[in-house]
């Protein structure tokens, strides 16, 4: 399968070269660590940025054990970034049973009634599973673990995302449209720091206003969600903890400071801190033009090597849910589909004999197949029903 993830996220703390800017004189030195070049730490060292001292995890979550919020930024699929987070959550369970709830942007707010049924154990894992793809695309065994342990304790799920009718009236109206939440579009670094990932620049950014106001309505969204939870008064000796990509949270001018906008309190942010390129995740980071921030870049920076999860088996296409079958919107070129002869619009009805009614029933029966096996699918293409071979090469 190949997906298209609806999200941004960098690789954090990749040294980048200085560059001449009026106002360099202020910015923090090693992209936002002060003290310590990140690139010296050993693998799983965390650093606490404002002072520069290593401390071990027993007393990171001393420090962060204070905060009503702690944000966990993360770069999607690296799984170490992943192990961190739930190390984190997991730490936190023991010190606060019963007394967290983790928000994922993951999850449109949408989808919050059936989060609350999955974790009263009125929704199969499959549906779950479903909603996860729904909501987000592929890659839900990037989060197995967190889920599994949210579910196992039975720590509430929030889904965080804007919905997709709100998205909807940005695009039709812009930022004047009815229903949107209160959107801060002004945000000096902010705005730089987006318009450079978006390949803008401060001297000429009209052409790259309409993704930067999406952005901010993505996390202003969340961040409206983080607020509520603070409002209500059944939550007030409780803890939320947030994960988001990377550039969410770092700098804190994310959802971290709409947040705080809304309701002033204590909060923390972790973020994984990649300071290495492999050949295996090579080109897999954005090439972000320098811009010159002078804020820290989280509370504590946490060490991590980037880790793939391992390569599966994909068809390398995009599909669309049917009442009965999934419709092929488009075939990567060079994939296993291509080569097998399949085509846009065409309806795949079964594979193996075994019929399909969704997306993550395909990825899952094609996760248990190993390169150099084969499949049969059962296509409808217009009015005929056709077996189509696929012979599967590793991606």
């Amino acid at each position: 399968m190949f997906f298209h993830f609806r999200s941004i996220y960098i690789l954090m703390f990749v040294v980048l070269s200085p560059v001449s800017m009026a106002f360099a004189d202020f910015e923090v030195p090693n992209s936002g660590s002060p003290y310590r070049d990140l690139g010296e730490l050993k693998h799983d060292q965390i650093l606490h940025l404002p002072t520069g001292l290593i401390v071990n995890k027993t007393q990171l979550l001393d420090v962060i054990s204070h905060s009503r919020v702690i944000y966990l930024g993360e770069t999607h699929d690296n799984l170490e970034a992943h192990r961190i987070q739930l190390e984190v959550i997991q730490g936190l369970q023991e010190r606060f049973p019963g007394k967290l709830s983790v928000g994922m942007e993951m999850f449109r707010q949408s989808a919050q009634p059936e989060l609350d049924a999955w974790l009263e154990g009125h929704l199969s894992q499959e549906a779950f599973n479903k909603v996860f793809y729904k909501n987000w695309g592929g890659g839900y065994r990037w989060y197995k673990d967190i889920t599994d342990y949210l579910k196992k304790h039975h720590i509430p799920l929030i889904g965080l995302k804007s919905n997709r009718d709100v998205e909807a009236r940005l695009r039709k109206d812009g930022t004047g449209a009815e229903g949107l939440p209160d959107m801060e579009l002004n945000d000096t670094h902010h705005k730089a720091s987006s318009l450079a990932i978006f390949g803008g620049h401060q001297s000429n950014p009209g052409m790259m206003l309409k993704p930067y106001h999406m952005l901010v309505l993505w996390e202003e969204s969340m961040a409206e969600r983080v607020a509520d939870f603070l409002r209500d008064n059944a939550q007030n000796d409780k803890k939320m903890i947030v994960l988001a990509g990377g550039f969410h949270v770092q700098y804190g001018f994310g959802i971290p400071k709409r947040a705080f906008r809304r309701v002033p309190h204590p909060y923390s942010i972790i973020l994984p801190a990649i300071t290495e390129v492999t050949p295996e995740t090579e080109g897999r980071q954005m090439d972000v033009e320098h811009v010159a921030i002078p804020l820290y870049a989280a509370d504590f920076a946490w060490k991590v090597p980037y880790r793939l999860p391992p390569k599966k088996i994909k068809l390398g296409v995009f599909l669309e849910e049917l009442a009965q079958g999934l419709r092929v919107k488009s075939v990567q070129d060079n994939s296993n589909a291509g080569r097998a002869g399949l085509v846009q619009g065409d309806v795949l009805l079964a594979m193996d004999g075994a019929s399909l009614d969704s997306v993550m029933s395909l990825i899952q029966r094609l996760q248990k197949k190993k390169a150099g096996s084969s499949i049969a699918l059962t296509v409808q293409r217009d009015d005929t029903i056709l077996t189509i071979d696929v012979h599967l090469k590793s991606p």
